[in-house]
Formats: C-alpha cells, sequence, structure tokens
C-alpha cells in the first residue's frame, strides 16, 4: 500500500495530531521557520530541529516541499549561482539527515495561481478553481522572459543541482506548473505537457532526475493518466504524487472532492501498485467544509481529513482489506466472546 502523508508546516498544530489519529505515518515538510542566530533553513541544525519535531509526534519526513529561493535561477539572472548553492546545500543537508525527496518546480515569479477560492461546490464547501478569460487582460510582469529562456535556465540548473543530488542520494521531483498554460501574464511557462517531462527525464537518464506527478495537472495535460502513470513509473521517475481532481480544461476548471471528480482514482492507484511506485502520495488541493477556515483555499483541515479517509478506503478495497470484520486486525479484548 502506497504510504498517505500530508503536507505539514514545520512547527506542530492541531492537524498534526488529527493525523496520526487517522494512522498517517509520513510528513511532508516544508523548510523549516528562521531559528535564531545565522542558519539558513537549508541549513543542517535547523533541518535537523524540525525532522526531530515531525518525528516526536511519529511522522517520518519522507518528502520536502519546498526550496530556497529560485526565481534567480529560473530567470537566469545575476545570483544565480549563489542560489543553486543554496539548493545544493539544502539537497547534501537532506541527504545527511535521510530526507530522500524534494518536491520542487520551475514556475518562475507566479507559483500555482486560482483566479478564485470561494467557488460553490458540493452542498455549499468551497473550493478553488482558475479562469484564463479572467487574466487575459492582467498587465505582463516586468520580468517576463520566453519558454527557450526557460528551457536553457532549466538545463543550466539540473547540470550543477543533478550530481549533487545522486551524491546526496535525494531525489528530484519536479511538479508541474499549475495551471499549465504559458503564457500567464506575458511570463513563459513550459512544464505544462506530458512531452515536456518526457523531455526532462531525457535531458539526464538518472533515477535522480524524476517527477512529482500531481495528478490535478497531469490529468489536464493527458488523456489517458492511468498510461502517464505507467510510462513514467515503468522509468522510475515517479517520486512523489498529488493525489487530487479537477473538473473542466486547462484554461477554465474547478477543484472538485476527490469522491466526485471525473478521474478514475481506483485505476490511478492500481497503476501506481503495477509499476511498482515506492514513494509517498498525499491529498492535495481540498474544498472547505462548513465551519472550517477558508483562510488558507484548499488546505482546510476538514477536506483533508475526509479525503485521507477517503483514499484509505479505496486503498482498502484496491487490497482486498476487509478492516470490519478482519479478526486478526482487530483482536477482541480478552474476555469477550462472539454474539450468539
Amino acid at each position: 500500500m502506497i504510504p498517505i502523508s500530508e503536507y505539514l508546516g514545520s512547527s506542530p498544530t492541531p492537524l498534526w495530531k488529527l493525523c496520526r489519529q487517522l494512522g498517517v505515518t509520513h510528513a511532508v515538510a516544508t523548510l523549516p521557520v528562521k531559528e535564531a542566530g545565522n542558519a539558513k533553513p537549508w541549513d543542517y541544525m535547523p533541518l535537523l530541529h524540525m525532522k526531530q519535531r515531525y518525528e516526536d509526534y511519529g511522522f517520518k519526513v519522507a518528502v520536502i516541499e519546498a526550496s530556497p529561493p529560485m526565481n534567480r535561477i529560473r530567470l537566469g539572472l545575476d545570483g544565480r549561482d549563489e542560489e543553486i548553492e543554496h539548493f545544493c546545500t539544502l539537497l547534501t543537508n537532506m541527504g545527511a539527515l535521510g530526507i530522500p525527496v524534494i518536491c520542487y518546480n520551475w514556475m518562475a515569479v507566479i507559483g500555482w495561481l486560482r483566479t478564485s477560492f470561494t467557488i460553490p461546490g458540493r452542498g455549499g464547501a468551497l473550493v478553488s478553481g482558475y479562469d484564463h478569460a479572467l487574466m487575459r487582460n492582467a498587465p505582463p510582469l516586468p520580468e517576463a522572459i520566453g519558454e527557450e529562456r526557460l528551457w536553457d535556465n532549466f538545463a543550466y540548473f539540473l547540470e550543477r543541482v543533478l550530481p549533487v543530488a545522486k551524491s546526496a542520494r535525494v531525489k528530484l521531483a519536479l511538479h508541474p506548473d499549475d495551471p499549465p498554460l504559458s503564457p500567464i501574464r506575458g511570463m513563459g511557462r513550459i512544464m505544462r505537457s506530458v512531452d515536456a517531462f518526457r523531455r526532462v527525464i531525457d535531458m539526464a537518464d538518472s533515477e535522480y532526475n524524476g517527477i512529482t506527478l500531481c495528478q490535478g495537472n497531469f490529468a489536464l495535460m493527458s488523456d489517458n493518466l492511468p498510461e502517464t502513470i505507467r510510462y513514467f513509473g515503468r522509468r522510475r521517475r515517479i517520486h512523489f504524487v498529488h493525489l487530487r481532481d479537477v473538473r473542466g480544461t486547462a484554461e477554465r476548471f474547478v477543484e472538485t472532492f476527490h469522491d466526485e471528480g471525473p478521474t478514475d482514482l481506483v485505476t490511478c492507484l492500481r497503476a501506481y501498485a503495477e509499476v511498482g511506485f515506492d514513494g509517498v502520495l498525499r491529498p492535495d488541493h481540498v474544498p472547505t467544509l462548513e465551519g472550517d477556515s477558508n483562510e488558507q483555499g484548499g488546505y482546510s483541515t476538514l477536506g483533508r481529513l475526509f479525503a485521507i479517509g477517503y483514499i484509505r478506503g479505496l486503498q482498502d478495497a484496491i487490497e482486498g482489506r476487509g478492516r470490519p470484520n478482519d479478526e486478526a486486525r482487530n483482536p477482541k479484548p480478552e474476555g469477550m466472546t462472539k454474539r450468539e
């Protein structure tokens, strides 16, 4: 069974304990908060302290989904070599601490983008969505560059970083552009198609050069998501999975509950099993349920708890597990007998 992980901030919150109560054993970490003194978040001691906090709560840190600043690298500006040095320091320290995967992206200046976080979903739950028509007249960014320069800058980055990743035994897991469109506000975006990710893995024949298969994005980029999973999975290049779903097209879509989207999640989970995927997955971008905060749209607590339970149920059904009636897994307390 693929371990279910959860994206947890670097300091304990009630969500940490709730996830442990649901049986989640793996954490997807951010970079630690800045500590006293001159230490950077990617230095050894802040990372060690953060890792120990997770472990004290019973979590194994499976992925760091964050990076030092990278916009100078992506844009090819003066100072990019210093940013690459910081990224390599993070990889080296992750390797020393046994943290095996880093999820990073190549979205310059504009990160993942939505035009609304308050779209009414099922039963009035709030979901996020994107409508490119609302962005067409947005002013261009002064830093905007084209796609070929982004590819050149990515090659420059990968050539310098991949040897460090190999030495540290930390796998690079590149996340798609979200939404997978180009340009946005004049800024080129290149990680927006299955062919782009084929190009990425062809750039360096190494198991350490891999991808984050974010199903919400790949569902918009592929007509056959299970076959896409098999393609990259058979090449051992899927290092991390974001399990979510969307309805619509790249230019206009909404996020959905995990149990109501158009993607066949059962077939996708079976595809990961077929290719021997040995990383972790995490639920991503959930609706905000009644009574919960929408302050961080897509990451409400109740929505995440629902997603964890639903995915665990799918996994048990696929594996034929009968949890409620499995006495080997749920032994009766001593002295109790079956009711006649």
